[in-house]
């Protein structure tokens, strides 16, 4: 054979009917047993697939090959067009043309074999981990009105766990993690699967791939140039692109956080005043500093909750009116929404705006003098928690400076949860009468109350009964079996905003009750919603106020906060003022201390 033939033989096999990877085409199905047969040689089968299915059933390999196409190019258009918040997962949302595709074929199509492949594997891993980042955004967005933080919120899952756990059960919460676990290795598996396998595709076919993806790239040049829409949602997108950016950029932020909230910290008003000149307004006076869970504004301004709310705040004006105690009311603006109690609790004790868990853990592990503090530093009360919803070790309690905790084991109570509610709030608020306000000859108590009942699943709920009849608990164990069941209850918005609405009217009854039953002269309650619940429970709102009320029969206590404006009674109106509620620290030592005392003076 001469060097001429060889030649033309191997630029037979490696010419055009050859792909861009070198290999040829097969051959139709007679010509390679012909060839076989003309050589001599044994006939070569044709691949048949899992147990020859393929080969039995063409038609049917056929379909399952397209579908299976079909099935890979929806996961990856779903992973570069699906919005991170559950309210925008409409048609809508799907009909468009992400700039982030285009270009990504491009990039494919341009790259050579080996490079080729690994791009492909590695750009469908990094859309599985961005679909499962849009996945934890919705979540996120239904329990805390805001996107997941990079930096910031990864102990939040590890919180999640347990809320599943104290509501549903150790099965419960073992399902919930594994099942978790199962859909984010799928979705890594499966998104890389699916981009290798179009990578593929285009490859196979590339004058058809080059030229389709020159198309949509006009296309969405044309479309963001005109500004076409689809019932008002652009076509062209780069939303993937935007969100990365703005991760990116909040990643920054949060970086950057720490040093700024230290040069925050680092001011105090009150640091160096003498502790004969703190709080003078209060002495001899028993302070509560009381924290209903979830107690928002749309417990009051919701047109289905405000008039059974009202009825509630006024019936208990009422009351405390009878017994001789006055009340004025106002808004303060929380750092959170949703949940994130702990966040919102000490924001308001340490008048610092604590927004995150860095914060949170830079201010407990700091030298900050909190409200609570303060009190203890006079040496004129004793401080005291009373913090049902702990049930582990609370270190915390001495940064806030707390003479004695009493979690939900120190309380006395024998009776069963409440989904998530450790210890009913009646319960707990006799517990601090038993153990603390009514033991004889003590000094005055500086109480921090945390009542829980109103935590979200808000079923099943108590409800008030006789003082008399608390006991150690054990009556609630029929109580709450008249109650709703959770997993029933979140089936329906509606059921759910019910069972928050009775859930806060039982909190309000149990503590106005306690303060007409157990108050006298020497009572200040100060009491407040910690944050909004659940945009379930809001509609989508993003506000984020919380009502808060001072009550007190003495009239030299009210005297002093005369001019902040407040409303008389339990519910402060729409136009109440509204603060941050990292004020009220430096208003309320002011208003309290000798300044406020002579400012009040003429006004009294």
């Amino acid at each position: 054979m001469s060097l001429f033939t060889r030649s033309r033989r191997l630029s037979d096999t490696t010419g055009d009917g050859a792909d861009e990877e070198g290999t040829a085409p097969a051959p139709a199905p007679g010509e390679a047993d012909g060839a076989a047969a003309a050589s001599g040689a044994a006939p070569v089968a044709a691949r048949p697939g899992w147990f020859g299915w393929r080969r039995r059933l063409p038609r049917t390999a056929r379909g399952v090959t397209v579908g299976t196409t079909v099935l890979a190019g929806a996961l990856v258009l779903f992973a570069l067009l699906a919005p991170n918040r559950v309210e925008r997962l409409t048609v809508d949302a799907f009909l468009r043309l992400p700039a982030e595709g285009i270009l990504l074929a491009t990039l494919l199509l341009a790259l050579p074999p080996r490079p080729r492949r690994i791009a492909a594997a590695v750009s469908g891993v990094l859309l599985g981990l961005l679909t499962v980042l849009k996945f934890v955004d919705m979540g996120f967005h239904q329990v805390l009105a805001r996107p997941f933080d990079l930096v910031l919120d990864w102990i939040l899952l590890d919180d999640a766990a347990d809320f599943v756990r104290e509501s549903f059960g150790r099965g419960g919460q073992v399902l919930a993690v594994a099942g978790v676990i199962v859909l984010f290795v799928a979705l890594l598996v499966l998104m890389t699967l699916a981009t290798v396998r179009l990578t593929d595709l285009m490859t196979r076919h590339r004058p058809v791939a080059v030229r389709t993806t020159l198309v949509l790239g006009v296309a969405w040049i044309t479309c963001v140039t005109l500004g076409v829409q689809i019932t008002s949602v652009p076509v062209a997108t780069r939303g993937t692109a935007e969100m990365l950016g703005n991760r990116v950029e909040q990643v920054r932020a949060g970086l950057r956080d720490a040093r700024v909230f230290e040069e925050q910290a680092s001011v105090d008003a009150f640091a160096k005043t003498p502790p004969d000149r703190l709080l003078t307004g209060l002495r001899g006076k028993d302070v509560l500093f009381t924290f209903i869970e979830s107690y928002g504004r749309v417990a009051i301004d919701d047109p289905a909750m405000a008039e059974p709310i009202g009825a509630v705040l006024a019936e208990g004006a009422g009351r405390l009116e009878s017994a001789g105690f006055a009340s004025r009311s106002g808004w303060l603006t929380s750092p959170v929404t949703g949940a994130g109690s702990w966040l919102a609790h000490s924001t308001f004790l340490s008048g610092l705006w604590i927004k995150n868990q860095q914060r949170y853990r830079s201010l407990t592990t700091s030298d900050r003098m909190t409200l609570t503090r303060y009190f203890r530093k006079t040496g004129d009360w004793r401080t005291v928690g009373i913090v049902p919803g702990v049930r582990r070790a609370w270190p915390e309690g001495e940064f806030f400076g707390l003479d004695h905790v009493y979690d939900s084991e120190r309380l006395g109570y024998h009776g069963p949860y409440f989904s998530w509610t450790p210890v009913p709030d009646q319960f707990s608020l006799e517990a601090f009468e038993r153990l603390e306000h009514g033991k004889k000859d003590r000094e005055p108590i500086m109480a921090e109350i945390i009542l829980a009942s109103s935590h979200s699943p808000w079923s099943p709920i108590a409800r008030v009964i006789d003082w008399d009849d608390l006991g150690d608990g054990s009556v609630f164990h029929g109580i709450k079996k008249e109650g709703t069941d959770p997993k029933e209850v979140w089936k329906d918005p509606e059921r759910v905003r019910t069972e928050y609405r009775r859930a806060i009217e039982y909190s309000l009854r149990s503590l106005t009750e306690w303060v007409e039953r157990y108050g006298d002269e020497d009572t200040v309650l100060v009491f407040l919603g910690d944050h909004q619940p659940v945009p379930t429970v809001t509609g989508g709102s993003t506000d984020k106020d919380v009502p808060v009320t001072i009550v007190a029969k003495d009239p030299e206590v009210l005297d002093r906060v005369a001019d902040w404006g407040w409303t008389d009674g339990l519910e402060p109106a729409p136009d109440a003022p509204r603060w941050g509620m990292d004020e009220f620290r430096d208003r309320f030592m002011t208003a309290y201390g000798p300044r406020g005392g002579e400012a009040a003076a003429p006004a009294a």
